[in-house]
């Protein structure tokens, strides 16, 4: 009988982590087997991430993870369910100290990550893609660890197309990011008379997709009305069929938001409007196989993101300072060489 590892991956962050975390699925499918068992602890809003996904067999979602586990239904039903069929690899990329009861009941003949080894991370390390696949290195042979990167599977290309109505050849602007709503400067956004200028030129040049989350409605309406050949899917799509749409774009604009590491992730050409965020450690992940634009002024204060200067800062020069003219020129060389 073969000895068919059966594995449980915990990552409860945002978007982007979770598309970041997925090297991991390759590295064990290629070590181990395709025939692999492949669990997901993730949060409910990225569940849908691997519906399409037949590497991975089951997500489990956790919501409220500070509750203790008397507490939380969800918790209990992972230990539960470890209890049932034990795993052979538990692979924790969480930090945070209210995982710590929940992993140290979970069943696993090994557990790799906090809490359960030690991990030293080469001082020329910045990107936090090389910096999670650390956490499995010693589980993984190097041979398949170099092969392995972030690596997204969402609906066909031909049903999204189908069931949107999308054009063979699209661009796929999406202009909002997870700090949209905050009542703060949003010091990652590009102005939206430029997403707006942008918007014009390019719709005249190829079809342009909008995208973006259902609760957005207030950030986009400011956007509107769209000039024609702009196919409005915000708030449309689910998750996985949002990574088709992607996946079947030309190319994507986006700020630095989980959009640019989903573009990343399956390989479509994305472009990154990048200011106070450090594009070497979270921009979108390079690889052999993808193409990943930084544009940035790189200006002297930048990165300066969740430091002192960002706090006091009351210019966004960073982004302010990127002209559309730039972006137009570079998406349109791009549209005219494929």
């Amino acid at each position: 009988m073969k000895n068919i590892k059966k594995i449980l991956i915990i990552r409860c962050g945002a978007l982007g982590d979770l598309v970041y975390s997925t090297s991991v699925i390759d590295a064990l499918i290629l070590q181990f087997g395709s025939e692999t068992i492949i669990d997901y602890v993730c949060t409910p809003g990225t569940v849908t991430l691997f519906e399409k996904d037949s590497r991975v067999r089951h997500v489990f979602p956790l919501k409220h993870r500070k509750l203790p586990i008397f507490l939380s239904k969800q918790k209990k039903k992972i230990i539960n369910f470890s209890k049932e069929y034990p795993y052979d690899i538990m692979i924790n990329f969480e930090k945070g100290n209210q995982f710590k009861s929940l992993l140290q009941n979970i069943i696993s003949k090994q557990k790799i990550g906090r809490y359960f080894s030690t991990i030293i991370y080469p001082l020329n390390m910045t990107h936090v893609v090389e910096r999670t696949k650390e956490v499995y290195k010693d589980i993984i042979d190097i041979e398949n660890f170099n092969k392995s990167f972030p690596r997204l599977i969402g609906s066909s290309i031909e049903n999204v197309k189908s069931k949107y109505s999308l054009p063979n050849k699209y661009i796929i602007i999406s202009p909002s990011n997870s700090h949209q709503k905050r009542n703060i400067i949003n010091y990652r956004a590009w102005d939206n008379e430029k997403w707006i200028e942008l918007i014009e030129k390019l719709s005249k040049k190829c079809p342009v997709v909008i995208i973006g989350n259902k609760t957005e409605d207030n950030f986009f309406n400011k956007l509107k009305p769209y000039p024609l050949n702009v196919i409005d899917l915000v708030g449309k799509t689910s998750l996985v069929d949002l990574v088709g749409v992607i996946n079947g774009s030309h190319s994507l604009i986006s700020t630095d938001t989980g959009t640019a590491h989903i573009a990343s992730a399956v390989n479509t050409e994305v472009f990154a409007l990048i200011g106070p965020t450090p594009a070497d450690v979270t921009g979108p992940y390079k690889t052999v196989s993808n193409k990943v634009n930084i544009i940035s002024e790189n200006l002297e204060c930048s990165p300066c993101y969740k430091t002192k200067i960002m706090k006091e800062c009351k210019d966004n020069l960073c982004m302010k300072n990127i002209k559309v003219s730039r972006v137009y020129s570079l998406l349109i060389n791009s549209l005219e060489r494929k």
